[in-house]
């Protein structure tokens, strides 16, 4: 029961506070991510810059993050609760509070919309460059609304759904060792010639924590597209047929079915740090998608988080029942 009234306390301060950016210092992710920088910079010292010696050290990157996060959370936990158990029940709700990104992802998401609406092209680009790693100096707005779009879906699997899912599973701890292999991921998870090698266990790890997580949340969504009266037909068919489209066997899940459900064709070709990807499109293009899209995409990430705690919240409770 400590875990389920956890998170949901952290859910209702998420939904509140959102990431405050007083916050940001000493936010868990924030420091993963130091704690990342530090061991890349440690471990290719450490082993031979070959193949095998930097594949060796992101494996060892992978696994000292991953039980180092989860032992670490644990460990604070039960010292606090030795001496004061509503001081440790705060810290693990808070931290299920920064496990998660519901009101961020539609902040951010908003800007862009608020720049594309009531600024400039150049406003909307800087904007959309805060959520998404593709090159946005030459996005058209067209192009600023879809990639807008496709973060909210992306993000509603690993910012939303795939850390409640760890949450009620295994409380704070577990969410935030979720949130350091994706962490992990999005730092050294690339197909460049940095981390090709290096990345690869990290990559890997990510792509299996996400494999469960990533398809309840399309199956949310396309839930939440019934609930919010958009095309939930749609979405089903649209996942059904495209949520292969990517070379990540989770990132198109999402992306799938928020087409579906909007009736838009997202991703495509899409240009990284100066190299262009051709990418398959994703869905059907019934319309032209318009700076709107993006409010009805965030209004299926809410609808379809609050689906996810009750969904995983009522799993849990069924599970101390019984």
């Amino acid at each position: 029961m400590r875990i389920l009234c956890a998170a949901l306390c952290g859910f209702v301060l998420d939904l509140l506070l959102g990431d405050p950016e007083w916050l940001t210092p000493f936010h868990p992710v924030v420091l993963m991510g130091k704690a990342i920088s530090a061991l890349e910079k440690g471990l290719r010292a450490l082993f031979p810059k070959t193949e095998k010696g930097e594949e060796g050290a992101g494996l060892l990157l992978a696994v000292s993050m991953t039980a180092g996060t989860l032992t670490l959370c644990k460990l604070i936990l039960h010292a606090l609760a030795s001496f004061s158990p509503p001081l440790s029940f705060s810290v693990e709700a808070i931290w299920c509070w920064q496990a998660l990104a519901v009101k961020n992802l539609r902040d951010e998401a908003l800007r862009v919309q608020n720049a594309l609406e009531n600024e400039s092209l150049d406003a909307a680009r800087k904007a959309v460059s805060r959520i998404v790693g593709r090159d946005t100096a030459q996005l058209s707005a067209e192009g600023v609304a879809r990639a807008a779009v496709e973060t909210v879906a992306e993000n509603f699997s690993d910012g939303v759904i795939a850390p409640l899912f760890y949450m009620l599973l295994g409380g704070a701890p577990l969410a935030l060792c979720y949130k350091a292999v994706n962490t992990m991921d999005s730092m050294v998870g690339y197909k460049n010639a940095r981390c090709l090698h290096f990345g690869r266990a990290p990559a890997k790890l990510d792509d299996a924590a996400n494999y469960i997580p990533a398809r309840l949340a399309a199956l949310l969504l396309i839930a939440a597209a019934r609930i919010m009266g958009e095309d939930a037909a749609s979405a089903l068919r649209i996942w059904r047929r495209d949520r292969r489209k990517h070379e990540s066997p989770n990132s198109a899940q999402c992306e799938a079915a928020m087409a579906g459900a909007l009736g838009l064709r997202l991703c495509g070709p899409a240009t990284y740090f100066g190299v262009r990807h051709d990418k398959p499109w994703i869905g059907d293009q019934r319309r032209a998608i318009v700076p709107g899209d993006i409010r009805r995409a965030c209004r299926l990430e809410y609808a379809g988080a609050v689906l996810g705690l009750a969904v995983f919240g009522a799993a849990r409770l069924l599970c101390i029942i019984i």
